[in-house]
């Protein structure tokens, strides 16, 4: 009798590698499930995610405002690769073939689903009717404020498109018309507010028409290059699928904040896209720390974790050596960082006279827990259990 108690079936489109980027490039929002056959959970997650594709489709009939999608990882393990899906099930909001760095992580019920679609589909930008409005901002936020001659305009559309990727990182208002007047003396303008009430505006200067070059501009904004992890955040940043590169230090220390985000702007900008800079706060972290010998007393203290190992900066005093700080990050893209951490210096950095450890000895137990396979937190994380 179980045929009595389903819904109608929706269309959940399947996707390969044939057809994915025609799908999601041309979806407004899609929402893909990650599952495998086998896993209970991704079972139970089929009948509901089909109701709410039909509840949401009721909604927004047009087949590319939104996408209930999925995809079979046993099956198409490059794509479950491609986008580092390790747990099963998995939801990914996607945005014009844009994945969102925050997967969904709310209730597992029709309700909520389609709760989070509409939240997805509202408006990310609002907008002002006053520039007055413009002068009470929250200055402890990142605001971008775009100001048009007209709403209906590619260069509007465009500002819209990097609005609903960027929005849980910046604040997006507007102003049209009359309203936006004084404030477009050479045309249509998008400015960049940092957090601080003294901190000077930044403009952009290039096409409002091209989404490339005005996403990165605003992406640069939005996301700090150097963030700060957090026991509430720190699952986000592991999906990212990057190596971290943290600061430990006191909360009140901003001298070595700010020294270390010179130097990471200085040495490795070109890093960026292969390691997460970030920075935390030694208290919370203090069980972590003595997993690499260290306590809040040694703070601050610069260490990789490479989700399998943690490995540490010598000596932060060296921080503003040109190319101190750089050459500890190549070293762990070269292997250099593993391969010293199991079996002792290179030959190479060996001084004279100095033995060299046997490369076939039994290597040394890690100091931090491993992360197996399967698991989706980061080595910081764990701790949060311990405590």
């Amino acid at each position: 009798v179980s045929w009595l108690f389903n819904p109608t079936r929706s269309e959940i489109t399947s996707l390969d590698s044939g057809n994915i980027d025609d799908i999601l490039n041309n979806a407004d929002v899609a929402l893909v499930n990650f599952y495998a056959d086998w896993c209970r959970f991704s079972q139970m997650l089929h009948p509901i995610f089909e109701e709410a594709s039909n509840v949401i489709k009721e909604e927004y009939p047009d087949k590319n405002q939104v996408v209930f999608a999925r995809v079979d990882c046993d099956q198409h393990s490059d794509i479950a690769q491609r986008y580092r899906i390790s747990k099963y099930p998995t939801l990914k909001l996607f945005r014009n073939g844009m994945m969102m760095k925050r997967e969904y992580r709310g209730q597992r019920s029709v309700t909520a689903i389609a709760d989070y679609i509409r939240q997805q589909k509202s408006n990310p930008i609002r907008e002002v009717q006053d520039l007055e409005e413009i002068t009470s901002l929250d200055r402890s936020r990142r605001n971008i404020v775009g100001y048009f001659e007209q709403k209906d305009s590619d260069n509007y559309r465009t500002f819209e498109r990097v609005a609903n990727i960027l929005h849980d990182d910046c604040v997006f208002l507007s102003a049209f018309g009359a309203i936006s007047k004084a404030e477009r003396f050479s045309g249509d303008n998008v400015i960049y507010k940092p957090p601080g009430e003294n901190a000077p505006d930044m403009v952009y200067l290039g096409s409002l028409t091209n989404f490339d070059l005005i996403y990165a501009w605003t992406q640069d904004k939005c996301v700090p290059l150097v963030r700060e992890i957090t026991f509430e955040n720190g699952e986000e940043l592991t999906e990212e699928g990057l190596p971290f590169l943290i600061l430990f230090h006191m909360k009140d220390d901003l001298e070595s904040l700010e020294k270390f985000q010179q130097e990471v702007a200085r040495q490795l900008i070109s890093e960026k896209g292969t390691i997460n800079f970030l920075h935390a706060d030694c208290d919370k972290f203090r069980h972590p720390l003595l997993h690499i010998q260290k306590t809040p007393a040694d703070c601050p203290v610069i260490a990789i974790d490479s989700f399998r190992h943690m490995y540490v900066f010598p000596d932060f005093s060296d921080l503003s050596v040109p190319g101190k700080l750089k050459q500890f990050v190549l070293d762990l893209h070269s292997g250099k960082l593993h391969r010293e951490f199991h079996h002792g210096p290179d030959p190479t950095d060996v001084a004279p006279g100095q033995p060299i450890q046997d490369l076939a000895s039994s290597p040394p137990e890690s100091s931090f827990q491993k992360l197996a396979p399967s698991e989706h937190r980061y080595t910081l994380l764990r701790e949060k259990d311990e405590l």
